[in-house]
């Protein structure tokens, strides 16, 4: 930064005059997402690689310095993240004895939505045999996942996971996700065989069965 904007009293300087880094860890301390680079570029008037460069600049800083956060792109963008290796800090401190985890059946459900999306509740329900419903209002009520259309043949709702799914797992994008098939090489046949004998959960549908998990 040149000495005459140093100079200029801090009331009088433009967003363009602000040093770079210390600018984006100003912005980056309050957003309640991660921030893109092309957003950051426009509120800071600063070239997209410009911002990118000194984003990874400070992220490898904070690495080098061994601080208690660090600087992350996931899900397409950047935000402040606690390191994993002081996660039993971070979770007496935000829990503070309450229980907010996901039950079994709603992660359950939403590993068959992560890696089958877009998918309809009754198909959900038919991969793990048994009626998904209440499970679903949870994701959807928690933001994990979200309705994305219909499905063109029956006109059953589809789902998929969200931007804050891929934040919360800490993942870039859903080719991340772990791969399934060396876990379950018979997954597409216990789907098939499980489709046909297990009748629709649709709760719209008539005769539906009664049948659901236990979910808060």
């Amino acid at each position: 930064m040149s000495e005459e904007t140093t100079d200029v009293p801090a009331g009088l300087r433009t967003v363009a005059d602000l040093e770079l880094k210390p600018a984006l860890e100003a912005v980056l301390m309050v957003v309640d997402e991660p921030a893109t680079e092309e957003h950051l570029s426009k509120i800071l008037q600063r070239p997209r690689r410009q911002i990118g460069d000194a984003l990874r600049e400070l992220a490898d800083e904070y690495t080098v310095q061994g601080r208690g956060f660090e600087l992350r792109l996931i899900a397409g963008g950047w935000r402040f993240y606690s390191r994993p290796e002081f996660a039993a800090a971070v979770e007496g401190f935000v829990l503070d004895g309450q229980q907010a985890r996901l039950t079994q059946a709603a992660l359950e459900t939403l590993a068959v939505v992560a890696y089958r999306q877009p998918v309809s509740r009754s198909r959900v329900s038919a991969v793990r045999g048994v009626n998904c419903d209440g499970v679903m209002r949870t994701l959807l009520q928690r933001g994990l996942v979200q309705e994305a259309g219909t499905e063109p043949e029956t006109g059953a709702i589809l789902y998929t996971t969200t931007n804050y799914f891929l934040e919360r797992m800490g993942l870039r994008g859903l080719d991340e996700l772990p791969e399934l098939a060396p876990f379950l090489p018979e997954a597409e046949a216990i789907e098939a065989e499980t489709l046909e004998g297990v009748p629709s959960f649709d709760p719209d549908a008539p005769d539906a069965p009664d049948g659901h998990d236990a979910d808060d």
